[in-house]
């Protein structure tokens, strides 16, 4: 069994989708994902891009990440809006629930768990 794993996306093939249409606020954002790694317990592991557009987000499901380019504001029921570029990191906690907005092509890194 091996212990490590590089994150790097050569050699695999993205899933593909699109926020649901009763999520989806303005544009035609379209995801990639590239699912890296997967664990007992329900943790995830890989990298995320998606094309401009709006969408509502609610997590039921921890998640930590760092954008690795583009411009996306996410921003919570509240009215609290963050602004991520690239080095930017955040962590969404189960019951975060807003909107995520990408202004240019964005894509992260991600550990999801649920």
């Amino acid at each position: 069994m091996t212990t490590y794993l590089a994150v790097e996306i050569g050699g695999v093939e993205p899933e593909t989708g699109a926020p649901a249409a009763d999520r989806l606020v303005s544009g035609a954002p379209t995801f990639r994902t590239w699912s890296l790694d997967e664990a007992e317990g329900g943790l995830y592991a890989g990298l995320w891009e998606a094309t401009p557009g709006k969408w509502k987000i609610a997590y039921d499901e921890w998640e930590y990440f760092s954008i690795l380019f583009g411009y996306s504001v996410v921003t919570a029921d509240d009215g609290e809006t963050f602004h991520l570029r690239a080095g930017d990191r955040m962590i969404l906690k189960p019951g975060f629930k807003g909107t995520w907005e990408v202004i240019e092509t964005t894509r992260k890194d991600y550990v999801i768990r649920l």
